[in-house]
Formats: C-alpha cells, sequence, structure tokens
C-alpha cells in the first residue's frame, strides 16, 4: 500500500467529452478516452487473478458474534469458492433456477455469490427488508415467483422463519442454513456444502462462461414503479471496471481498502464496490452499522478501528456522521488518516455536508480531501458517469465514462439523458413487453433522469444530476417545481435541522416541505430540555423552528419565484419507513412512496385553518 495520493492529475485521467449536436437538439456525449475492446471475459477471472498472484492477501474480514474480525484472504476464498461451486453444480441450477440470498452482507454470502458465478449461474440477493420488515412478505413473493430459485441462502436461517415459510409453495430450491444459525430443520447448513472438491468439473463450467452469460439478477429498488429483476451480464460488470479503471488510475498503485455497509442486494455496494475490491485484489472491512440511529454507532465503532483507503456512502449517512468527526478525535484521525477520497451517490450531497468534511479533513492532516460522486443506475452496472476531476461544487456527477454515450434530448426545460453502451443491461428478467419500453428507436436505455452541464461551453466540466424527469410538477400556476435541486437547497439552508426532505406542492398553487429532522442535531440546538425530552417538544422548541423558518426565509430571498422555495413545512417525527418503501437500500427518500403514505400529512400541511405545528415562511431572517 503506498501513501495517500493527493495529486488529483495522478488519482484521475484527465476528463475529456466529445459532443455531437443534432438538427433536433439532441446532444450525443462521449469520453474522449476509449474502452479497449478486450477485457476480462467474467468477474471470476479477478478472483483467479488475486488467489494466485496474492494468496495471502486479506480479502474479506466481519465481526462475529463476540465482536472480533474473522477474515478471509484471496487463497482462503478460491478454495472455498471451488468447493462451494462443486455442490452447486450437483443441484440443477441455471439461469431458470438461481442462487438467492437473503441475507446481510456477509463472508458466507460472498463465497456463495462468487461460487454460483464461478460455473455460470447467476445469484441475487434481496434486500433483508422485503424478508424482515414486511407483514405480508408481498414483495419478497413476486421476488421467488418470478426468479423460482434452486438454493435459497438465509443466516441466521430461523430470523427469517416466517419469510420462508410464506414462500415455501413457490419453489422448488433448497434452503441453506447460515453458519450464525441456531435450529437448522428443513435446511442444509452451510458447512456441509463446501464439499470435496471437483476443480476439473467447476473449472470446465468456468471457462464455459461467455461475456453475455448472466452473472446476477438486481431487483430494482423501487423508487419508480414496480421493482423488477434486472439481468447483469459479466459483459457489463466486467467493461464498468474497465471504465472505472481508466479513470480512476490511482487504483492501480493504492488496492482499495473498504469499510462498507452498501448492501450487496444493490448495485451500488456490489457492481461498483465489490467489484472495484474484487478487480483490484483489494479488502472490504464488511461494516456491520447502518445509516440509522440504531446502526451508526456499530460504524463508528468500525472506523475508530479501520481506515479506508475509499469511502463510500450515501448523504443521509454524511449528515449523520459529520458531528460525530467533530466531536471525536480518534474516529477522525483513522477516518482520514489514509483516505484518498470520500465518494457520495444516491442524492446530491447538500453544499455544507462538502464544505464540513473538507474542513475536517484539513483540520486532521492538513489536506481537504478529494470528494467526488458518480451517476448511474441498476441497469447500467452502475457506471454512467463519474467526476474524475475536482468538481467545482457538490452535485456534479461528471462527465461519461469510457464506451458510454449518453443522449440528452430536449424535454420541456429539461434535458432528459438516455444511455447506451456495454454496460447497459439486456433487459428485465421474464418482462420482455417492460423490456420493450424501456429503450429508444435508437437502442439507448431511457433511464428516465434529467442532467443539466455545469458550463455548456465546458462539457469538461461536467453534468448535473437534475432530477427524474417523473418526479417534478407544476404548480397550479403552470410554474414548474424542479424537486431534485429543490430538495437540496432546502436541507442546506435548513441545516443542521432537515436531514432530509420531500417536496409537495402537485396540484396546488404553494410549495410545502415534509421534513425529516436530524433528532441528534435538535436536541443540540435545544440546550434547556433534559436529553430524554419528548420528540414534540424538540421539535416544537423555538430555536428548531426558528432555524426552519429562517430556512424557508432565505430560499425566498433567493429570488426565482414560488417555484424555488416553500411557504409552509412540517417537521415529521417518524422517521421514513424502509417497509413501506420510502426509504431505498441506498439510503436516499422515495418521493412518491412518502407523498402516497402520508396523503393524510400533506392535506394537513395544506389545511385553510393550519395548525401550530406547520412553520410558514415570512420575510425575516
Amino acid at each position: 500500500m503506498t501513501d495517500v495520493i493527493r495529486d488529483t492529475d495522478r488519482m484521475f485521467a484527465k476528463p475529456v467529452v466529445n459532443v455531437d449536436m443534432r438538427a433536433d437538439g439532441a446532444r450525443i456525449l462521449r469520453s474522449g478516452i476509449p474502452l479497449p475492446q478486450t477485457y476480462a471475459r467474467c468477474v471470476g477471472e479477478w478472483l483467479e487473478q488475486w488467489a494466485a498472484a496474492t494468496p495471502d492477501t486479506l480479502f474479506l474480514a466481519e465481526r462475529n458474534a463476540a465482536g472480533e474480525w474473522d477474515k478471509i484472504t484471496w487463497g482462503e476464498t478460491r478454495r472455498r469458492v471451488i468447493r462451494i461451486a462443486t455442490w452447486l453444480l450437483r443441484q440443477n441450477l441455471s439461469a431458470e433456477r438461481p442462487v438467492v440470498i437473503l441475507s446481510d452482507n456477509s463472508i458466507e454470502h460472498a463465497l456463495l455469490m462468487l461460487a454460483a458465478m464461478h460455473i455460470g449461474v447467476p445469484s441475487c440477493s434481496i434486500s433483508p427488508g422485503n424478508s424482515l420488515m414486511s407483514k405480508d412478505h408481498a414483495k419478497l413473493k413476486g421476488n421467488i415467483e418470478l426468479l423460482k430459485p434452486g438454493v435459497i441462502y438465509a443466516d441466521p436461517v430461523e430470523r427469517f422463519g416466517p419469510a420462508l415459510a410464506a414462500i415455501r409453495d413457490l419453489h422448488d430450491g433448497v434452503v441453506l442454513a447460515g453458519g450464525r444459525s441456531q435450529a437448522t430443520e428443513g435446511s442444509v447448513p452451510f458447512k456441509e456444502i463446501e464439499v470435496a472438491p471437483d476443480e476439473a468439473a467447476v473449472m470446465a463450467a468456468f471457462a464455459g462462461i461467455t461475456p453475455d452469460t448472466i452473472a446476477k439478477f438486481l431487483f430494482t429498488s423501487g423508487s419508480v414503479g414496480v421493482p423488477k429483476a434486472v439481468i447483469n451480464t459479466h459483459r457489463m460488470l466486467c467493461s464498468n471496471q474497465l471504465a472505472k479503471e481508466l479513470v480512476w488510475p490511482f487504483l492501480a498503485e493504492n488496492r482499495p481498502v473498504l469499510v462498507e455497509w452498501l448492501p450487496w442486494s444493490h448495485t451500488f455496494g456490489s457492481n461498483h464496490n465489490l467489484n472495484m475490491v474484487l478487480r483490484w485484489g483489494g479488502t472490504i472491512w464488511i461494516d456491520d452499522g447502518k445509516p440509522t440511529p440504531q446502526g451508526l454507532a456499530q460504524t463508528v465503532r468500525n472506523l475508530k478501528e479501520i481506515a479506508p483507503t475509499v469511502y463510500f456512502n450515501v448523504p443521509r449517512a454524511y449528515d449523520m456522521l459529520v458531528p460525530l468527526l467533530r466531536e471525536d478525535a480518534q474516529l477522525r484521525e483513522t477516518f482520514f488518516s489514509r483516505l484518498n477520497l470520500i465518494f457520495y451517490a444516491g442524492a446530491a450531497l447538500p453544499h455544507h455536508l462538502w464544505e464540513a468534511l473538507e474542513d475536517l479533513a484539513e483540520q486532521t492532516t492538513g489536506h481537504k480531501v478529494v470528494m467526488t460522486s458518480s451517476w448511474g443506475s441498476t441497469e447500467t452496472a452502475p457506471m454512467c458517469t463519474d467526476c474524475h476531476f475536482e468538481a467545482e461544487r457538490p452535485g456534479v456527477i461528471g462527465v461519461p465514462v469510457p464506451g458510454t454515450t449518453l443522449k440528452l434530448v430536449p424535454s420541456g426545460d429539461k434535458l432528459e439523458v438516455r444511455v447506451k453502451g456495454p454496460n447497459v443491461f439486456p433487459g428485465y428478467w421474464k418482462q420482455p413487453d417492460i423490456t420493450a419500453k424501456s429503450f429508444d428507436e435508437e437502442g439507448f436505455y431511457l433511464i428516465g433522469d434529467a442532467v443539466e452541464f455545469v458550463d455548456p461551453a465546458h462539457p469538461e466540466k461536467g453534468l448535473v444530476f437534475d432530477g427524474r424527469v417523473g418526479e417534478d410538477f407544476k404548480l397550479l400556476t403552470g410554474t414548474w417545481v424542479h424537486v431534485g435541486s429543490l430538495r437540496v437547497a432546502g436541507i442546506d439552508s435548513m441545516r443542521p435541522v432537515a436531514q432530509d426532505i420531500v417536496v409537495t406542492g402537485h396540484d396546488r398553487d404553494e410549495i410545502g416541505f415534509l421534513i425529516f429532522p436530524n433528532i441528534p442535531e435538535c436536541r443540540r440546538l435545544c440546550p434547556g430540555l433534559p436529553p430524554d425530552a419528548p420528540l414534540d417538544q424538540v421539535l416544537g422548541n423555538p430555536a428548531v423552528v426558528q432555524q426552519v423558518r429562517r430556512g424557508m426565509a432565505l430560499l425566498k430571498q433567493q429570488g426565482g419565484g414560488s417555484s424555488t422555495y416553500p411557504s409552509r413545512a412540517l417537521l415529521m417525527a417518524e422517521p421514513p419507513s424502509v417497509e413501506a418503501g420510502e426509504i431505498t437500500d441506498k439510503g436516499y427518500i422515495n418521493q412518491r412512496a412518502v407523498l402516497t403514505r402520508r396523503a393524510d400529512l400533506v392535506q394537513f400541511l395544506y389545511a385553510d385553518v393550519l395548525d401550530k405545528t406547520v412553520i410558514t415562511v415570512h420575510s425575516a431572517v
């Protein structure tokens, strides 16, 4: 491992963008960096490479029940993968009978996923929330009915008992009980599938894998429409990591070490982050925490022990982490000690968090940390753009990565973006009608997002995410409300009170905000209240209310008319519900789901006679 790299010219490839203007107003954007036509045939080639080259290097580590780290090297990973793959070959598996994994990230999870891919069998990691947080298991039932798995893994299996019972009649697969299971009745213990290896048979299957072999299925997060099973081929995954290699050359001399919670049931954690470690022979310390009030302590514990070289997370997590970095010197020193860059995705990072992270890094190391992001989706493996340069401000998603073509199509006052390239999926599993509607006449994927240029005269300065085309709405005045940019501006203006915001105003003449508050920060604004004061007293405290009102007034003073500021706002005591789909696996708010589930609060917000809990804007700041 080399020292921290601080020279961005050495870290990143220089951004070059080729733009072709069409007569119909569409723009075609391509990277000026060519993508070679030859690259890894399949994901398993990376495992073979590092198991041979660095067999004793740590690959994965996870906390055990005693709180100690269990570890596995690259060499041991390969040996165990061959044993598990030998067992899988006897289970009559295929794309029609894949491996399904219901549990969180773990060493066993990784071994099973890699073993399946090593013999050309798709795996599918399904969000544990579908099993553990649902009462009717409707989403999980739909997942299983579509996939018809031949193997289902759960750990500990007893925790998934109700979910497994709910899907019992929907498949004929073997249930695997993970190593933490106490009771294994009706299931096969994981240790029993690590059988005597038949390496010849496994490697014969491995040799038959082509770039178009399905590597995995990933269900969309459900942020738009009904979740669908996205086909992920080896070509998609391998070409995407080659593109990353070309724009992040520093990875070749500074192999990634991650402290990582992002779920492998989602493309960010699995295809972007885990695959980066697989490509470069790096290390993942599996973070058993999450950006929730209950899980944050575990993340902090892990970050105090293990220093990442690259840190990936979502804006919600940085909002929770920044106050702790300020307060805890040990956390701060370890976190920044060998950090090359901070990466955020899932949503734009509010400006105050960007500045706070830069300032904390500079105070700790004497240098600002590089902050970057990218953009893509489950259907694009996931990276379409990458900010491989120092951005002028937060929210810049970068430029097209090598091999990926963007088509920007005027749509109202927005630029709708469409995508084509080897990283783009061939379709949704067993849903040809939905697949057909997902591509335009030229074969560009209709991703549903909008972008704008940082500077149209200098496309190399990058693009800014401009929200989802279907998320924006018009007020009764006919004025468009750009939800994505307004949400970020609102979080920034009301800091530190607003952790997230849902924008209201559909079929109305005024914008409103439903605010998910940062409860610890709100309590800090109320020094006169006892630490255990009821939440309604905290949210109704004049200091908290005034901070919201001040932020609303600041947005109004910036000008731009009624579509750029809220006239009313409500602080919500109930946090976003994962079970109800209000917050996705990657940690961002599903605007549509919140508005649907909390329709009564929207009505309350717009009542003719306002309740005292509704905060209104005024001119004083």
